[in-house]
């Protein structure tokens, strides 16, 4: 906290952890409410400190995902809190300050503790994720989640489907319910293992970890994501000659680098709405991470998918949507014209008049895609633990 003049400077936050949002400053009782990414990464815990930074209290409580909503006047606030796991759970809470000003949270009523929704999960069977650490090539540790089937058999041997965004300051290993999407715990029901890893880059560890990417984008990301492969090819119920990437948008362009960079440990690739070369990105955003194109020539091509279509052994699909006013479609026809060129095998699926989200209810878009993942993966990852293509997910009454 500083001064308008600059003359007074008091860190409020200690530790090693960062402050994820600001939730109210109050003036008068000179108190700031903030949340920080505590006490691991992928959690969220609100914290109350003095104008001082000398009196800090931890308000919610646990390895879980507590978002909070203040009133005004900063005495109450809704907390919706879930883990990986376990559905939201509402409940309002009082600001309590005793004789001694010691502050703390005292729970006033529990709003909704989503009962149906705890009922369907048991009902149809829905697996439980569980967090992983592994370890990269340059002596870091990153965050992960691993879900298996929810009839899973250690004797068994599972592919594996990495779901990957990667971005700078991004987190997909969180621990909030939602998480894990319906679709990945679907494709664990047919008999898939689907990872996911936080890449160097991505948030919520530091200004050190997040920065490493500056101005080579997609090196140390697609260097992380193979080691992790690497790593957990060698889990003994794991088949390490099915191990597949799937992402969207920066997720894409990591399935993309997955399946040329990586080609010696990722057997197929699904890029939706892919980066295929910095170069074709809004400036704003690029130039933000690489500098200019005129500046940093190397950055941006030696990491572009478009130039290691060569080394590509596995199988790939590539989906974008023709309207597509973020990543432009100019991204999917660069690749292909790499892929005709190198002579390399694919498929690809394209959405007339799509934006980035490549979605629809009326015109059957949404169903018609995620049918198309669905059916693709099971065709191209599948062995003999897996459903085959077109075939309903099982329905397991309890795990």
């Amino acid at each position: 906290m500083n001064s308008l003049d600059g003359k007074i400077q008091t860190q409020i936050s200690k530790g090693n952890y960062e402050v994820t949002e600001i939730n109210g400053v109050d003036e008068v009782n000179k108190r700031v409410f903030y949340t920080m990414a505590f006490p691991r990464p992928m959690d969220r815990n609100l914290f109350v400190t003095d104008f001082s930074g000398k009196k800090t209290t931890q308000l919610t409580q646990g390895e879980a995902w507590n978002r909070v909503v203040f009133n005004d006047s900063l005495t109450r606030f809704y907390t919706y809190k879930s883990d990986i796991n376990t559905p939201q759970v509402v409940t309002l809470n009082n600001i309590v300050v005793n004789k001694k000003k010691e502050i703390s949270a005292a729970v006033v009523k529990t709003l909704n503790e989503n009962p149906k929704l705890k009922g369907k999960i048991v009902e149809y069977g829905i697996g439980k994720a569980e967090f992983i650490r592994v370890p990269n090539s340059k002596g870091d540790t990153l965050n992960g989640w691993m879900l298996k089937p929810a009839n899973f058999d250690a004797s068994k041997k599972y592919p594996v489907l990495f779901c990957n965004y990667g971005g700078p300051g991004s987190q997909q290993v969180g621990n909030r319910f939602g998480a894990v999407s319906m679709w990945h715990q679907m494709l664990a029901q047919k008999g898939f293992i689907v990872v996911s890893v936080d890449n160097t880059g991505t948030g919520f560890r530091g200004e050190e970890f997040k920065k490493k990417t500056y101005l080579q984008l997609g090196k140390f990301e697609i260097e992380d994501q193979i080691d992790a492969a690497k790593y957990i090819g060698n889990m003994p119920f794991v088949d390490k000659s099915n191990i597949g990437h799937w992402g969207w948008s920066y997720g894409g362009f990591m399935s993309s680098l997955a399946i040329t960079k990586g080609n010696e440990v990722f057997s197929a690739a699904v890029a939706v709405a892919p980066v295929t070369s910095w170069r074709f990105y809004d400036n704003i955003y690029t130039e933000r991470y690489m500098r200019t194109p005129q500046e940093n020539a190397s950055g941006y091509d030696d990491n572009s998918p478009l130039n290691f279509t060569d080394k590509i052994k596995g199988k790939y699909l590539i989906v974008h949507g023709t309207a597509d006013d973020n990543v432009h479609f100019q991204n999917a026809t660069q690749m292909i014209s790499a892929l005709v060129k190198s002579n390399i095998d694919f498929e690809s699926a394209y959405y007339p008049n799509k934006n980035h989200g490549i979605s629809g209810q009326m015109d059957n878009t949404t169903l018609h895609l995620w049918s198309k993942m669905t059916n693709w993966i099971l065709e191209n990852m599948g062995n003999e633990n897996t459903q085959k293509p077109n075939q309903p997910a099982k329905q397991i009454k309890g795990f």
